[in-house]
């Protein structure tokens, strides 16, 4: 006879056998009704590979992207979801991401970001290094806002050109030819104000009022930073005749409102018909293509206006980061290469009508601004370009500077009838900040 201890272990091992058998039975009937319909249990969906980026100026090349992204899961056994916000909403959802240390594997990095999260993204230079001789080698002034001084934090992505947008009828029936230099631009946005149609640049806090400055005060021979990155360069003659040149431009061939405007504003104003004359990428053009507006045919474009020390344009430069805190960081890169296969880049590329354009040199001479002749002086922009900060390298302290738009502001405030030496004053004192804010960090 069993102990009173021993019939109770028995009915329990029956019990947990029961239990055993009927979870293993039903495991069976499940496995053959996964394999019947072909789709796995839903404890083990795939893995998910997300990527944060911004709502494209040219959403053909969104929906190009996704394509894409769904045709690497397919090959790669998961889901790869792109999630797109409007570009000012991106450094507040980094900065969340980045202090729960939860999020989105990927994100879409422009300007300063590598820098100002160095600590916090992975490090991609073997996805730089074997992109690049593959493709015959990185643009400079791309290339560097994503090493940071601890290695790559960003693989470049691609550049946006930002040449002249105009109004070729509004010109004609001014007489005039497109002006060369922004002493030109001046002088001929005067004439066409007075015709009713101004031209237009952005004084206010949007992306495209950096991409501006730092073009013209570059042509004068201003600087924002000495080359060290550390000194401030505000404070001097050349950056007094950019502020003189801004507030004779505003108040004569101008309107009030760029004051305001956002990133798409300019866009409006050359879309209208009344604006004669952006500092803008080709987005209003493509645009008026997709939208079958008869305008597309008078909007073209030119090479960014020179000045007294050359040309020089700032462009935006959007890069490719991989949060730390990931569990995807190997799959992420295995995307990105998917991405910059050639057949896929050029893919992109056509999709966003020649707004991408590519940091690797083998890219550079695809057929698409050859295509179209208002495309065909496009690629040019990139033997003046600059990373942001220049002649200093980018580093925290230019982040500093675009977020908080002390450039902006200090135009702002001389157009506003601030005296031109103390808007300078005040800048030189808000890059010092902004410096010592980076050497704190």
């Amino acid at each position: 006879l069993n102990t009173p201890h021993e019939i109770d272990q028995l009915a329990r091992w029956r019990g947990i056998r029961g239990d055993f058998l009927r979870v293993a039975s039903g495991a069976t009937t499940g496995m053959a009704s996964w394999l019947a319909l072909g789709r796995a249990p839903a404890f083990a969906q795939k893995r998910e590979l997300t990527f944060l980026s911004w709502n494209h100026f040219v959403p053909a090349s969104d929906d190009e992207l996704r394509k894409q992204a769904e045709a690497f899961g397919k090959q790669a056994g998961v889901t790869v979801r792109v999630d797109t916000i409007a570009h000012l909403q991106l450094d507040a959802k980094f900065a969340a991401e980045a202090q729960s240390q939860s999020g989105h594997d990927m994100i879409r990095t422009h300007g300063a970001v590598p820098f100002v999260y160095e600590q916090q993204l992975a490090d991609v230079g073997d996805v730089v290094d074997k992109l690049g001789k593959q493709a015959g080698g990185w643009y400079p002034f791309a290339a560097e806002i994503g090493q940071t001084p601890s290695g790559w934090r960003a693989i470049p992505w691609f550049w946006i050109s930002f040449p002249a947008t105009y109004n070729q009828a509004h010109f004609k029936k001014a007489g005039l030819e497109t002006p060369k230099t922004w002493a030109e631009l001046l002088k001929h946005g005067k004439i066409l104000k007075k015709q009713g149609n101004p031209v237009g640049i952005p004084i206010s806090h949007c992306s495209d009022t950096h991409s501006t400055y730092w073009s013209v005060a570059w042509s004068y021979g201003a600087k924002v930073l000495e080359a060290d990155g550390k000194t401030p360069a505000i404070n001097s003659d050349k950056t007094a005749e950019v502020i003189e040149w801004y507030k004779e431009l505003f108040k004569d061939a101008m309107e009030p409102e760029v004051l305001s405007w956002d990133d798409a504003s300019n866009n409006r104003f050359i879309l209208s018909g009344k604006g004669s004359w952006i500092h803008n990428p080709i987005s209003p053009y493509n645009a008026a293509l997709a939208n079958k507006q008869p305008i597309a045919d008078d909007i073209n474009h030119h090479n960014s206006p020179a000045g007294p020390a050359g040309t020089h344009s700032g462009p935006p430069i959007l890069g490719l980061g991989i949060w730390k805190f990931s569990k995807n960081v190997e799959l992420a890169k295995e995307f990105i290469q998917f991405h910059y296969r050639k057949e896929n880049f050029d893919a992109w590329i056509v999709a966003s009508n020649a707004f991408n354009h590519p940091p690797l040199r083998h890219f550079a001479d695809h057929p698409i601004w050859a295509r179209n002749p208002k495309f065909a002086m496009l690629p040019k922009e990139a033997e003046f370009a600059h990373a942001r900060g220049w002649p200093a390298k980018s580093n925290d302290a230019v982040g500093r500077i675009e977020s908080n738009y002390v450039l902006a502001d200090m135009v702002a405030k001389a157009v506003g009838g601030m005296p031109t030496k103390r808007a300078m004053e005040w800048g030189q004192d808000q890059v010092a900040r902004a410096v010592k804010g980076q050497l704190k960090a």
